[in-house]
């Protein structure tokens, strides 16, 4: 056989073999956006503990883009825009504005949600068990919880009468919650006080309203700025000794009194679950939103009683 020949063809064999194990090398990694509207550290961490069990090592088989509005709701859309641009293969959201906001952004690019209140009421989904669309996940299911939070702060602090409800109107999820607490202290005989804070100026304000209005219990639903200076809210809430039940666990952690709700370290790590499916082809439409499964009644025996009845 000719030299020259033989060296082709043998040159040729060597491609053949290397470009497959090349291929295979520069196989791309998943890049996973992760957006939240305010504090978000139990969600992300969740999520990152569901993907490691899931055999997801970041930095080698997954790469996640973490966002957060910091409690400013109209900068979402611009950090959804940016995910976006980076061709992020999915965005999982860890609130309803953060939902809302990549819904707006984009069509094709799968979401999954880790909480976020009722999908359906605030128009992310059609149905819990056939979404459709883009979005699917885990719903906080805070609505659904109004009613046992009250009768758990009556429980515990039997003189209440005349309840404060602390949220941020701006965020639509906590509007479903507000109609079902509303609702909820009607048929418990409680008197009933929005208190609304929308920036962390408005605590102090908020506080001051509830004092005036005589009241005697308080309710705090998380999202920002309340999850954002949790030590100020719990403070607040003994200074004006206000028996007070919050939605999430690091409200009691911070100083506060009680809190009933999800597990959202649980939630997240439900999420990787949808996460992980998606990545491996299923399509996201077609996986029902799951309502969590884990929920957690955590009450501050430091916090003394006196101080706050």
């Amino acid at each position: 056989m000719n030299k020259k020949i033989f060296v082709s063809i043998l040159a040729v064999v060597i491609l053949a073999i290397v470009h497959p194990v090349e291929a295979q090398q520069a196989k791309k990694v998943p890049r996973i956006g992760f957006l939240a509207g305010s504090s978000s550290e139990d969600a992300l961490h969740g999520l990152r503990q569901g993907l490691r069990e899931l055999g997801y090592v970041e930095g080698k088989n997954i790469t996640i883009d973490p966002r957060s509005a910091e409690g400013k709701f109209d900068r979402l859309p611009a950090l959804v825009a940016e995910l976006v641009s980076l061709k992020v293969d999915v965005i999982v959201t860890g609130s309803t504005p953060a939902a809302v906001a990549a819904k707006n952004a984009t069509s094709t690019t799968p979401i999954i949600m880790s909480g976020g209140t009722d999908p359906v009421a605030t128009g992310l989904v059609p149905s819990l068990a056939r979404p459709g669309g883009s979005i699917t996940g885990v719903t906080i299911m805070n609505e659904e919880l109004a009613g046992k939070r009250l009768e758990l702060l009556k429980e515990t602090s039997p003189k209440v009468s005349r309840l404060g409800f602390l949220w941020n109107s701006a965020n639509p999820g906590s509007a479903v919650v507000f109609k079902q607490t509303q609702a909820a202290a009607q048929e418990l005989s409680l008197s009933f006080q929005s208190l609304e804070v929308k920036t962390v100026n408005d605590l102090q304000g908020a506080f001051d309203a509830a004092t005036r209005g005589g009241m005697n219990g308080l309710v705090l639903l998380a999202s920002a700025p309340i999850n954002d200076h949790l030590k100020v809210v719990a403070d607040l809430a003994v200074q004006n000794r206000l028996p007070s039940l919050y939605d999430r666990s690091n409200f009691v952690e911070a100083g506060g009194l009680m809190s009933y709700g999800p597990n959202v370290s649980d939630m997240s790590r439900r999420a990787a679950t949808y996460l992980d499916k998606v990545l491996k082809g299923a399509n996201h439409g077609d996986l029902p939103v799951e309502r969590p499964t884990k929920f957690d009644l955590i009450i501050n025996l430091q916090c003394a009683p006196q101080r706050i009845a």
